[in-house]
């Protein structure tokens, strides 16, 4: 049962149509997903099929199998007589995935070093994230951040664990939507991935995964305060 204390309906006044002709579960699915995953849709907030439906202008059948979809996603979950609720990650959840990032992220960082393309990509994304904090746009920050994660899980060059990877950073995101202060969150690990991509660029590959180790606990670390603190 999600930890909401008070079922919130979801907002879904702003719900984009589907595209032309697009009337199948994963549409459906894939609308749901950006409006969570773009925080639009909060955790703890109740799907409810009927009015998803009638927004989206499909059967209640297919809004059904889209939270099935979401649900395989660990975006949503089923309450017995609740109800479909997006997700709220709590103190295990966190730990269960810092155990995945440590396992997954520095799989790829030896042949970043030996990829011009891949550190140039990873530079501008942290160029951009920088220059988002400059006009307070953390959310975008944080965008940055999974985007630079995801980009160093792929150029392990495996598409299995680059696909449980993106899965991993929808529940990720998922638990940055649950703080309150977005900059004090996403300001010190701005600094840490300008940190990793110079140690990239400069061919230590220790130094990036010793790095890499410390992010990661005290990303972890993070979370887990506040997430605890408000669970």
């Amino acid at each position: 049962m999600p930890s909401a204390p008070v079922p919130v309906d979801a907002d879904l006044g702003a719900l984009p149509a589907l595209p032309r002709r697009a009337s199948t579960a994963e549409a459906v699915a894939g609308v749901l997903r950006t409006q969570i995953s773009q925080g639009r849709i909060l955790p703890g907030a109740q799907l409810r099929e009927e009015q998803i439906a009638a927004a989206l202008g499909v059967s209640r059948n297919t809004v059904r199998e889209s939270f099935r979809l979401l649900g395989h996603e660990r975006l949503v979950e089923h309450a017995l007589h609740k109800g479909v609720f997006v997700r709220t990650i709590g103190p295990d959840g966190i730990r269960e995935m810092y155990v995945t990032r440590r396992l997954l992220e520095p799989l790829g960082l030896g042949e970043i070093v030996a990829s011009r393309e891949t550190l140039a990509a990873l530079d501008a994304i942290v160029a951009e994230a920088e220059q988002a904090a400059e006009t307070g746009d953390w959310e975008s920050v944080g965008t940055g951040d999974i985007e630079f994660h995801r980009r160093l899980v792929a150029a392990a060059g495996s598409v299995h664990v680059s696909s449980m990877f993106d899965g991993l950073l929808a529940e990720l995101r998922l638990a940055f939507l649950q703080l309150p202060d977005r900059e004090a969150l996403h300001e010190p690990f701005l600094r840490r991935n300008r940190t990793l991509v110079d140690l990239l660029g400069r061919g230590d590959v220790k130094g990036a995964r010793n790095e890499l180790e410390e992010y990661l606990t005290a990303a972890e670390t993070a979370l887990l305060a506040v997430v605890t603190t408000t669970a």
